[in-house]
């Protein structure tokens, strides 16, 4: 991910005006949450995708709704259910009489942002539908490849609460979201203010401030981000220590440490800065890695969590010295 040639300030500073504005306006709608709307930007301009995972009625739909509507594209919303089938979601061939031939009819998530709320609902057979995609940012329909819309990003939300009628995600397709969110329950000033009213506007009544095509350019500019050989090894070491973590039955994957060090090139870049810092690891290391850990059952009976062990593996792991100051070998 070194940059073919450094980003100049006005670039960097045109990024974080953007991402700054798109977070304002977003923030209208979901209130007093102006660091989930931050993170789940950061995956956008990533090439990311967000699994929003809290109870019912804290706003995780609204946040994805508001993300699809600032953003001037196509988006679909897939509402999962028992009975939705793969084609469905995917699309389907159907044979035309009028050509004598067989036609490729696109499913909902042939769109640049596409909703999948409550996908825990869905039948394993369904949430595999979006495993290809996902990755690849294609569907094979009938042996036939066919490419989604670029820049493309699924915003999923699920109950962890509610668990009659669903199917746990696999952990194929938990290692797929980039970052995996909690919304959370809003304050008492922000709660006083959605009863009185004030300032609650519906998604619907956003206007989109920016189109797919600066998005697009902007994750080109994420992709520029500088990042030092030493952070690229720190990244590879935070994810050891989870692997090595006697609390760990799994660690992060390779692919979850590519996921980290994308999140925090974008990350760096709503910070107005074209570089990466260690901080940007720690602040995206629950959000990114959380979710790709699996615990062991010992772990679990003593009510240890994966954000116990990211704590412990950043204690653990000695933080990079900047390039300028480090002790040269003896």
């Amino acid at each position: 991910m070194h940059p073919q040639e450094p980003l100049t300030p006005q670039q960097v500073q045109g990024f974080a005006s953007v991402a700054a504005q798109l977070a304002h306006h977003i923030s209208t709608v979901v209130l007093g949450k102006p660091h989930v709307v931050r993170l789940a930007l950061t995956a956008l301009f990533a090439q990311g995708h967000v699994l929003l995972e809290d109870v019912p009625g804290v706003g995780k739909t609204t946040l994805a709704r508001a993300i699809a509507a600032t953003v001037r594209g196509q988006w679909r919303r897939i509402q999962f259910t028992p009975d939705l089938l793969p084609a469905d979601v995917s699309g389907v061939t159907i044979f035309n009489q009028a050509t004598r031939g067989f036609e490729f009819h696109p499913g909902p998530v042939f769109a640049n942002i596409v909703i999948a709320d409550e996908i825990n609902r869905a039948s394993p057979k369904t949430q595999s539908a979006l495993l290809e995609v996902m990755e690849e940012r294609t569907v094979t329909v009938d042996g036939v490849r066919h490419a989604v819309p670029r820049p493309f990003l699924v915003v999923a939300t699920q109950n962890p609460v509610e668990m009659d009628g669903t199917y746990r995600l696999p952990e194929a397709q938990l290692d797929r979201f980039l970052m995996k969110l909690s919304v959370g329950y809003p304050d008492e000033a922000v709660e006083v203010e959605v009863l009185r009213g004030a300032a609650v506007r519906s998604p619907e009544a956003l206007e989109a401030i920016t189109d797919t095509g600066t998005v697009a350019k902007m994750i080109r500019l994420a992709e520029r981000v500088h990042v030092a050989d030493a952070l690229y090894a720190y990244a590879v070491r935070l994810a050891t220590a989870t692997r090595n973590h006697p609390h760990v039955r799994v660690g992060v994957s390779p692919r979850g440490v590519i996921a980290l060090t994308r999140a925090a090139c974008a990350y760096a870049l709503t910070e107005n800065r074209g570089y990466v810092l260690p901080e940007d690891f720690k602040a995206l290391l629950e959000p990114v890695f959380a979710h790709r850990i699996l615990l062991s059952p010992d772990a679990q009976l003593r009510g240890v969590s994966a954000a116990d062990v990211l704590r412990e593996a950043v204690e653990s792991v000695p933080v990079p010295l900047p390039v300028n100051q480090r002790v040269p070998a003896a």
